[in-house]
């Protein structure tokens, strides 16, 4: 996932008064500190690429991508079983009381925002059914979240689901929700964009679903919160700001599609055709960093695959490689007050363990590719490592490794699990390993019990 900094001059002039020495940065390509045997991508120049064609770009703060993993853990990460007065944790009940709302309101205060105690209501609408969606073999409906926006009727977000479920079910089925895009939900708002997603194609993930007896849906991110700054003021943000500009701890975009998907579980708790008690979620990219989210703040969600999530999700902040704050600190995806993280990584009270943790017990399936070194797949598996210890406090089995597996292993014995494969950006070549992970905890009637 490319910075979100280098889009928005606005966001770039708010870090430069945040960092003044960033003020007196020279030209990228007079910079001295800029890696050697880099090769400036004319289209962009802010982009630059190595002989192996990674993404390099300098920061805001003037820091510069690194890919040397030798001297990318800087500083360590925050131990999960620690208390903020240095007593460790002991059993589960000090973690559920005490260290786990600990973590979770530093997330919320410093990184991701808080989502307001009181919103809106949200009014559910099935607009259209076809009866045989994808090739005959779903019951697809489209469905739509109207969010009183009477406080505020100059925004008017949405939340959009489209749900196919088998058409040869004879109960309720689990059903993984998928976080896209939609109108809006990458960058802002295109005229002519479609407003529900399309059937899926043969061969997508949807259909190794419907061959488990699963369901299929997606919620789209757009029309509950745009994906690009100058959306701040509109969407469920707008709404229950007023238009007016953030606090410091105000809620960033991915609090606020977090948000949308705990909605979105308020509906399918209504749905007879759901089996609301085995939920799944699953988003790529800064849909990933969602989705992790998503499952951290409601524990509804049965199961999590965060894919290729980067920094903000899975990857360690603290960690030197690839994307860093520096890179997307600024981002409308976070908080105000994370903007002074940027060029102070260790000053950051919590870090991407700890939002693997929120997940515990409940199992995380995390992934990385060869070719996408700008999310740091290995930064993610050692996250993966040291949120295990919180699994085995709470009766759960961990990662079952601390050694990053080769290409296309899956690492699966235990609720945490990680599959590094061959290849780049993509959830495309996990899909099957997180299936075979996940018909451990999500059956459908009939099927045999569950590992848990």
């Amino acid at each position: 996932m490319r910075s979100r900094i280098k889009k928005f001059p606005l966001a770039l002039t708010l870090l430069v008064s945040l960092h003044p020495a960033a003020a007196q940065l020279p030209l990228p390509e007079q910079d001295t500190n800029r890696p050697a045997g880099l090769t400036q991508n004319p289209a962009k120049p802010s982009s630059w690429s190595d002989a192996q064609g990674r993404n390099y770009t300098r920061s805001g703060v003037g820091t510069w991508t690194s890919y040397d993993d030798a001297k990318a853990c800087v500083y360590p990460l925050p131990d999960p079983l620690v208390l903020k007065n240095g007593q460790p944790v002991k059993d589960a009940a000090i973690w559920w009381n005490l260290r786990r709302p600990e973590i979770l309101e530093d997330f919320r205060r410093e990184i991701y925002g808080r989502v307001p105690e009181t919103t809106p209501p949200v009014t559910w609408e099935v607009t259209a059914t076809n009866t045989i969606a994808a090739g005959g073999t779903a019951i697809r409906k489209d469905i739509v979240g109207h969010i009183d926006n009477s406080r505020y009727p100059a925004a008017n977000p949405s939340i959009q689901i489209t749900l196919f479920t088998p058409a040869n079910a004879t109960g309720p089925v689990p059903v993984m929700v998928i976080v896209v895009a939609g109108p809006g939900g990458y960058g802002a708002p295109r005229p002519g964009a479609t407003s529900f997603e399309p059937d899926p194609r043969p061969g997508s993930p949807a259909y190794q679903l419907f061959a488990l007896g699963w369901g299929y849906a997606t919620m789209e991110v757009g029309p509950v919160q745009n994906d690009y700054s100058g959306g701040l003021t509109s969407g469920i943000i707008g709404l229950m700001s007023a238009g007016q500009p953030r606090k410091p701890d105000h809620w960033g975009a991915l609090s606020a599609w977090a948000w949308g998907l705990s909605r979105a579980m308020d509906y399918f708790e209504t749905d007879k055709s759901v089996d609301a008690k085995q939920m799944g979620v699953e988003g790529h990219s800064r849909y990933g960093k969602a989705a992790l989210l998503a499952a951290a703040l409601d524990p509804r969600w049965a199961i999590v695959f965060p894919s290729c999530s980067g920094e903000g999700g899975a990857k360690p902040s603290r960690r030197n490689f690839g994307e860093t704050i520096d890179n997307v600190a600024n981002s409308h995806w976070f908080a105000p007050n994370f903007h002074k993280y940027a060029g102070h990584w260790n000053d950051l009270p919590v870090d991407s363990d700890e939002l693997i943790a929120l997940v515990a017990p409940r199992p995380v399936f995390l992934n990385g590719g060869t070719g996408d070194q700008w999310a740091d797949p290995h930064g993610a598996f050692l996250a993966a490592v040291a949120a295990g210890p919180v699994y085995r406090l709470l009766g759960k089995q961990d990662l079952g490794s601390t050694n990053m597996p080769a290409p296309d292993t899956a690492l699966t014995s235990g609720e945490i699990a990680f599959r590094y494969h061959a290849g780049g950006h993509s959830d495309a070549p996990d899909w099957p390993a997180f299936l075979q992970f996940a018909q451990r905890y999500l059956k459908v009637p009939g099927s045999p019990a569950g590992v848990h």
